[in-house]
């Protein structure tokens, strides 16, 4: 209850008590609306806050890196040198991922992009021409210069990965993460550079697995695509045998 003030005239005070009042009764009943008007509006405005809120969240990873947000490459100036990245799909469906970097003259990524399988990994090797120093500079300070982007896009089941799949379906393109560069020193051991050597040297078994022939189930191919089975060459010796025999008939 706010405090009244007092009238110094008795004659006036029972009509200012009773224009009081009312004027009290008038603000209690305005308030009571204004209570109502704003419980009504709760639900909207809540709504309004839920959808803006959600469109404040990060966006759900769909690729598991490793390292999770750098690229480590030996420092070795005036050379091309090698840098890795394991990438996993922890998505339950397909999904298309692609390389983009700052400097694409000087850096290059293989594969630049593919399509996981849910639960399928892959390593990926970045390759980068490190420049010469200038004005004695520090390798540290060269760390942040060149960047690299993964992004990421659901697909439906398997397919042939094109780039132009993450130009058509733009609005549903997702920034995985900002990769950025740190040199390490070839010559010192360090546990960023025994897993890079680790990573480097799977990447390589894989790929050399990839371009060995798949195993032949099939039938036998020899010559120029002259395709030869066991019932095939069993029919000829078959057929050369009763040629033989007719022959040796005839004679007789």
């Amino acid at each position: 209850m706010p405090f009244w003030q007092t009238s110094n005239n008795p004659s006036s005070s029972s009509t200012t008590t009773s224009s009081s009042s009312t004027s009290y009764m008038h603000n209690v009943h305005h308030q009571s609306q204004s209570i109502h008007s704003v419980d009504r509006s709760v639900p909207q405005s809540s709504a309004t806050v839920s959808s803006v809120a959600k469109s404040l969240l990060p966006t759900r990873r769909r690729l598991r890196l490793d390292p999770p947000n750098k690229l480590y490459f030996p420092y070795e100036p005036g050379k091309q040198v090698r840098s890795a990245i394991t990438i996993k799909n922890t998505c339950k469906s397909h999904v298309a991922f692609k390389f983009q970097t700052t400097a694409p003259k000087s850096c290059y990524m293989r594969p630049p992009g593919g399509i996981l399988a849910p639960g399928e990994s892959i390593i990926a090797t970045v390759f980068k021409f490190v420049e010469p120093p200038e004005n004695n500079e520090k390798p540290t300070d060269q760390k942040s210069r060149v960047k690299f982007k993964i992004m990421s896009l659901k697909v439906q089941g398997e397919m042939d990965y094109v780039p132009e799949l993450f130009d058509e379906q733009r609005d549903q393109v997702a920034v995985e993460q900002i990769l950025r560069v740190v040199f390490l020193d070839p010559d010192r051991n360090s546990p960023a550079m025994d897993k890079l050597k680790r990573q480097l040297a799977e990447a390589e078994a894989a790929l050399e697995a990839r371009k060995k022939p798949p195993e032949e189930t099939g039938p036998r191919v020899a010559g120029e695509g002259l395709v030869i089975d066991e019932w095939k060459e069993r029919r000829e010796r078959y057929l050369a045998k009763q040629q033989v025999e007719g022959v040796v008939v005839d004679s007789v």
